[in-house]
């Protein structure tokens, strides 16, 4: 006796075991399954809610039962569950034979029914309700059998049936039914209390494991959608972007990336990475992301912005930590300014090939506190392509950082090569090809990757001018347009556009006390920009018959293509844009 009594308790332990290896719902089950056939009975059925309850959630409708999972030692043929002494399909009159009875359920394994509405006060519900284990000839239990599995499927005799309610932290959560072949010992007493333990263990971790689930669903799904749905189509520079989670066993992180137009044609390079894998991290990552677009819409310098993030991680937390690079591209002076917040070097590709690791100022991550920013500002040659990328691309448990920098240096430029050195490789294809070069054991985080081909605005597309704030202004400015159009051979726009840039212009010097910028672009559109010191942003309103002004920004808003105005750190912009007419639009 007591032999058998520690072979029951040496199972118990290997079994409990197996179930906690499961880290997700269906390794769970499945482990509990494996762990008691045939060891513990010949065959079992796991029936869990549907929907699973997550933490404090209260039914709202009827508690529903789904088969999740059957196992069996033998084939149906064998398994005639009758409680007697024979085992053939053909047994005497009364005997419950499995193998006539169609095969239901995921797996076909058992004759079973797959779903069961749990009926208030009946008998499946008042077992359940008594979360200890019973056998299948106890009171209760032979009328909760059958609702359970169904009432024209089998239902074992005597104690070859132990019913077990699945209780988890707060509630039951399903059942599992074990089962003995007639030609094996019925089950004991004792057999309920390993039934007990194996539902226990099995019930908690199946509550943690949608817990986790739930959570890490919510992290990803928290994430995705603080990532940009679309990256803009700024003027001179084309990008790319990649975003790769994490291994299933990592779950999400905090990775970000970002591109944010800026006044001057310039545009705001983004990519950071919060510290951590929870929907904590993904959530910081979201107030830092929008406190750099923020940030950025002022256009403070890179290194302003990585001090303000830098206070905003520290009123987040004391431990808020993040590491982040900031760039800002201007395709008219081919230049580019970089400040650092302990985040890996973008590298830079050229048009002939050569990758080359930026020299940029490592920095301490965001969230350190008084610490400060430095940028630096490089060039930025047309056909050249910037990537800048989280460290889950270069670093892993197999490879630290500066070697994963490095074998990503070495790829870009093999890319290059292949692809001719007169030309720069496809960014989207150079993209996928980044990503190409993780292996198996690489994908321990989340991975953002944002490639910028810069194209540059060549010099004799800009015009550029200084207006002071007087009267004579407006005129100036129409003629100054003129004679810019003129140079291009774009005569067709002159109406339209000294109308609205003597609008623009007017409404500058009104509230200006230093001079007036004017600025056209033109590239697949013309673009004009006036700037100012005044910081108050105009707004679109609809003006009265009696009214002598106010029609500025309405004419505007329906002769231009598209119009804007952004706040700067010392005034605004009010720019507008104008399709090019027949062959210089979309070049």
């Amino acid at each position: 006796m007591a032999r058998r009594e520690g072979d029951r308790l040496r199972f118990v332990g290997a079994a409990t075991r197996r179930i906690a290896r499961g880290i997700d719902l269906d390794e769970i089950v499945l482990g509990l399954c494996r762990a008691t056939v045939p060891t513990f009975s010949d065959a079992i059925l796991v029936y869990l809610r549907d929907p699973l309850p997550v933490g404090d959630e209260r039914p709202v409708g009827p508690v529903v039962l789904r088969l999740r999972r059957t196992d069996r030692l033998r084939p149906i043929d064998d398994l005639a569950l009758d409680g007697g002494e024979g085992t053939g399909a053909a047994g005497a009159a009364g005997e419950l034979d499995f193998s006539q009875l169609p095969l239901v359920g995921p797996q076909g394994d058992l004759p079973a029914a797959e779903l069961c509405e749990i009926r208030p006060g009946g008998a499946l519900a008042e077992v359940l309700r008594g979360v200890r284990p019973v056998f299948g000839s106890a009171v209760g239990a032979r009328d909760a059998l059958p609702e359970l599995l169904g009432s024209d499927h089998p239902v074992p005799r005597g104690q070859r049936a132990v019913l077990a309610p699945l209780r988890g932290r707060r509630r039951v959560i399903g059942a599992a039914v074990f089962l003995r072949t007639p030609d094996r010992d019925a089950f004991e007493q004792n057999d309920l209390l390993v039934a007990a333990q194996l539902a226990t263990h099995t019930a908690l971790g199946i509550d943690k494991a949608v817990l986790y689930g739930r959570e890490a669903y919510i992290a990803d799904e928290l994430q995705r959608t603080m990532l940009p749905d679309g990256l803009p189509q700024p003027t001179g520079v084309r990008l790319a972007s990649r975003y790769l989670p994490a291994a299933e066993t990592a779950r999400v992180g905090g990775d970000w990336y970002d591109a944010i137009p800026l006044p001057g044609s310039r545009v705001a390079l983004v990519v950071g990475d919060v510290m951590g894998h929870s929907m904590t991290s993904a959530a910081i990552m979201g107030q830092l992301r929008t406190t750099a677009q923020t940030l950025a819409q002022l256009d403070l310098p890179p290194a302003e912005v990585l001090h303000h993030l830098d206070e905003q991680a520290q009123r987040l937390g004391s431990d808020r930590m993040a590491t982040c690079l900031y760039a800002v591209y201007d395709p008219v002076s081919h230049r580019i300014t970089i400040a650092n917040a302990g985040h890996p070097p973008p590298v830079l590709l050229h048009l002939g090939g050569r990758a080359e690791v930026l020299r940029v100022p490592p920095g301490a991550p965001i969230g350190v506190g008084g610490v400060d920013f430095e940028a630096v500002e490089l060039d930025a040659p047309a056909g050249a392509t910037l990537l800048l990328y989280t460290d889950g691309l270069v670093e892993s448990r197999l490879r630290d950082v500066w070697t994963g920098i490095e074998q990503l240096r070495e790829r870009l430029a093999t890319t290059a090569q292949l692809t001719g050195l007169d030309h720069s490789p496809p960014l989207e294809a150079l993209c996928d090809d980044v990503l190409d070069m993780l292996g198996p054991g690489d994908r321990d985080d989340d991975i953002a990757l944002l490639a910028a081909r810069f194209e540059g605005i060549a010099p004799s597309d800009v015009a550029y001018w200084f207006l002071d704030p007087e009267e004579t202004a407006p005129g100036r400015a129409r003629r100054f347009a003129r004679r810019a159009l003129a140079r291009w051979g774009l005569e067709e726009l002159s109406d339209s556009l000294e109308l609205l840039v003597s609008e623009v212009v007017t409404n500058a010097v009104r509230y200006a006390e230093r001079p007036v910028t004017l600025r056209l672009l033109r590239t697949d559109v013309l673009r004009c920009e006036v700037g100012d010191d005044s910081p108050q942003l105009p707004r679109q309103r609809r003006a009265r018959e009696t009214d002598e002004g106010g029609r500025g920004l309405f004419l505007v808003n329906r002769l231009a293509r598209r119009w804007g105005a952004t706040r700067l750190s010392s005034g605004k912009v009010v720019w507008f844009e104008l399709p090019l007419p027949g062959p210089h639009g979309r070049r």
